[in-house]
């Protein structure tokens, strides 16, 4: 069968709205504010066969590109093991195990068939994050885990909703698992809704069209994906190109790990090897092999932005497994951590080791951080109980054309800080700062843009602070001769004391009391080029606008 130009356009632009609207509709009805406002979520539609990407929304988090196919894939393989139950029309599975293709335990999946003529043509899969999954601390960001059953609820792939009905004992498991029970309801339904929605969507352009004709328009969209990824790879001179990027520390051990990758470029496709990276840490820094691969993906759809999302765009690329390292976690070590950091760090040494054959389109080192700060507390005199998680953004790098943005969203999604007033209105908190950490942008010929700096105050009750964060030790990379962007810096106020976690943005279970204050400022991005060669005018412009004093940028940009 062969398919018009137009057809074909039609179809992918079809595919992409049925996932755009999943996520529109997970994030309208979701209850948790670091779904419904921060946007900490992702839908896509999945192959049938072995679980490749087909299509994925544009407002979904990129680190889930990958990660969703893996997990599609292991509970497409488990059932045709019978390691679990086959699906019936209208079964939901969750799943949110780390080992089976997954991220950390809040990021939860859920995947349901849809049918066509009595077989399965698809999958729809989505993720949210969890503001809680049990474990050692709310919010599950425990610094000093040293097992995964330490960082909350692990869920195989099971239906938790048979023929459309939420199986009762399977979410009371659930519930009674994991912290403000009662407030999961909505984002359960919410998340089961945008299958749904995704369901009637995709049915809709599978009648418009038939399904032969939409199978075909997915096959040809792949090979088309691969196609044009290889052709940007071929304008990679042949050669091997290395980098290294560090971990600050890995919560239990405060020493650096160290990521260690080496780019083969043949003209046809990109080996990644990060076999000279450290062992196997303590503390949760750990990453699962689905997240280490997908981090390769988002780094390269980075760089490669106009690649179509598709299976094949990932063909291309050939990571070797680095087996015996931190980036190939096996059961039990700790991985809370692994996706929204140790991903980061993967993506940054992407780009250092292509800024060099690529330097008009790959950056400087973005801030590399999600600033995962989770709060959790107890209002007796109200009579009840809160998780709040709080993700920040940070600076992005310099690039040939210009500065890094400032407080830009983190590398690995478009998830959002959400709106201080939805956060002082939910949770007993007030936000004494919101502004940019000024400064923090690396120098350079372009500068790193700034990170955030906000402080925030416990009103009432007690609660516990954890935070996972990193980039506290080494600033995000400059590039081509640039500055390195500033640290992520927090400072935790108890009774009138003021202190620096031993980990720097590692720390867990900090007992807060009404009055006491967290003060985080997030890093700024990376420079690019030499930072004498930064425009005068610019140079003016910072300091009159007051983020570099006259005297800092003097010792910065050099004398003007």
């Amino acid at each position: 069968m062969t398919i018009d130009p137009i057809t074909l356009t039609v179809i992918q632009s079809g595919l992409q709205q049925v996932c755009d609207e999943m996520d529109l509709s997970f994030s309208r009805a979701a209850f948790s504010p670091v779904i419904a406002e921060a946007n900490d979520r992702s839908d896509g539609i999945y192959s049938a066969e072995d679980g490749s990407l087909i299509a994925q929304g544009s407002m979904g988090l990129p680190v889930f590109v990958g990660t969703m196919q893996f997990s599609t894939r292991t509970l497409i393989r488990m059932i045709a093991d019978g390691r679990t139950i086959a699906p019936q029309p209208g079964d939901i599975y969750i799943v949110n195990d780390p080992y089976l293709g997954g991220t950390h335990l809040m990021d939860v999946r859920f995947a349901m068939p849809v049918w066509r003529n009595g077989e399965i043509f698809c999958w729809l899969s989505n993720t949210g994050h969890w503001p809680d999954t049990g474990g050692a601390v709310p919010g599950g960001f425990s610094a000093s885990a040293t097992a995964v059953e330490q960082e909350g609820l692990r869920l195989p792939p099971v239906r938790l909703f048979k023929k459309g009905e939420l199986d009762p004992e399977i979410y009371a498991i659930i519930c009674s698992n994991i912290r403000v029970a009662d407030q999961r309801i909505g984002d359960v339904k919410a998340q089961a809704a945008a299958l749904y929605v995704g369901q009637a969507r995709l049915e809709r352009l599978l009648d418009r069209y038939g399904d032969d004709t939409v199978a075909e328009a997915i096959g040809e969209l792949r090979r088309r994906a691969s196609r044009q990824m290889r052709a940007y790879i071929a304008q990679i001179p042949p050669g091997t190109y290395t980098s290294v990027a560090y971990v600050d520390s890995d919560g239990v051990v405060n020493e650096p790990l160290e990521i260690r990758l080496a780019i083969t470029a043949d003209g046809e496709k990109l080996t990644f090897d990060f076999s000279g990276s450290s062992a196997p840490c303590a503390g949760p820094m750990n990453s699962v092999l689905a997240t280490t691969q997908s981090s390769v993906y988002l780094a390269m759809r980075h760089i490669f932005p106009d690649v179509p999302i598709s299976a094949g765009a990932f063909e291309p690329l050939d990571i070797v497994r680095p087996e015996g390292t931190f980036l190939d976690a096996q059961y039990p070590r700790p991985v809370s951590g692994c996706a929204a950091e140790v991903s980061q760090r993967i993506a940054e040494a992407v780009f250092a080791a292509l800024v060099g054959p690529l330097p008009d389109i790959v950056t400087a080192a973005p801030a590399g951080s999600s600033g995962n700060f989770a709060l959790g507390g107890e209002v007796p005199e109200e009579g009840r109980s809160y998780v709040m998680y709080q993700i920040s953004g940070g600076g992005y790098g310099g690039y040939a054309g210009g500065d890094g943005i400032s407080n830009g969203c983190s590398t690995i999604g478009i998830s959002k800080s959400p709106p201080v007033e939805i956060m002082e209105q939910q949770f007993p908190v007030l936000y004494h700062r919101y502004a940019l950490h000024e400064g923090s942008g690396g120098a350079g010929t372009h500068r790193g843009g700034f990170g955030l700096d906000y402080e925030v105050e416990i009103l009432k009750g007690t609660a516990r602070a954890s935070f996972v964060m990193d980039h506290g030790r080494f600033g995000p990379q400059g590039v081509l001769g640039g500055a390195d962007g500033g640290v992520n810096r927090v400072t935790v106020t108890r009774s009138g004391q003021s202190f620096v976690p031993e980990h720097l943005s590692k720390a867990q279970d900090i007992a807060l009391s009404a009055g006491d204050r967290v003060h985080v400022r997030t890093p700024g991005g990376g420079g690019y080029g030499p930072p004498e060669k930064r425009d005068p005018a610019l140079v003016a412009e910072d300091v009159r606008l007051g983020r570099y004093t006259a005297e800092e940028a003097k010792a910065l940009f050099g004398p003007r």
